[in-house]
């Protein structure tokens, strides 16, 4: 039962960064006069993530995301066998979060796919027009120091409490900073719930969604853990974390 718990969190908290987060990008974004641009679209999708660290970090760990769970585990912080389960409890969710989005953009006389849906991509597909190396390089270098703050951040002797803060302001850096190369991922569950909707180009370039940030993540894992005193400390947010923090 337990183990379902972390599965049903790891689904709903990828669901709210899915649909909050592309959903600020294909709703809001450039809305009439009053769009919330880049700057807004990449706070939203940081405010995500610190949102849902508060609400789940003590019963999953609050992933979301299937680079960050690869990392942990290669990190020495997250055990294989529970890997796949999490994985697909992420998808699931942005699927669900993705579908949901749909439903309600497409209810705008306005909404087309050929926007792009918050889809991510290279080459064409790129909002600054930025080739397949440059996407690639920019998603593993940008996961990996999303994995490489949140295994700092949620060491146990990092600050207490301010874990979530430290992770969702990295999320909303990334984005500052990616947005333009590859509409920013780092997140292969974030990236498979808008493609399955696009299709075509968004589907025959989700692999680099998958690889680069899964790889990105391994690096940045295994470079904090090369260079931490303790880099198996247990984790804030897990079992093992909230016991580690009342002996």
């Amino acid at each position: 039962m337990n183990d379902l718990r972390k599965y049903l969190a790891e689904s709903i908290g990828t669901f709210w960064l899915t649909f909050a987060g592309c959903g600020s990008a294909v709703l809001a974004a450039t809305f009439p006069e009053v769009g919330i641009g880049f700057v807004g679209v990449s706070l939203a999708f940081g405010l995500t993530v610190i949102t849902m660290a508060y609400a789940i970090g003590h019963v999953s760990g609050c992933h979301l995301n299937p680079a960050v769970t690869i990392g942990l585990w290669a990190g020495g912080r997250f055990p294989a066998n529970q890997i796949l389960p999490y994985i697909i409890a992420q998808v699931a969710g942005g699927i669900i979060a993705a579908a949901l989005l749909y439903i309600i953009a497409s209810g705008s006389p306005e909404f087309s796919l050929a926007g792009g849906f918050a889809s991510n991509g290279y080459a064409e597909h790129s909002p600054g027009g930025y080739n397949m190396v440059a996407a690639f390089a920019m998603e593993l270098v940008m996961t990996a120091m999303f994995l490489f703050v949140i295994m700092g951040a949620t060491h146990g002797k990092a600050p207490a409490g301010f874990a979530p803060l430290a992770i969702g302001l990295a999320l909303v850096l990334i984005h500052l900073v990616s947005i333009p190369v590859t509409n920013t991922s780092v997140n292969p569950a974030r990236s498979t719930g808008p493609a399955l909707f696009v299709g075509g180009w968004a589907l025959a370039q989700l692999w680099l969604f998958w690889v680069a940030p899964i790889m990105g993540g391994i690096v940045g894992a295994i470079a904090y853990r090369w260079i931490s005193s303790e880099p198996s400390a247990d984790i804030v947010g897990t079992d093992a974390g909230l016991k580690a923090a009342h002996t």
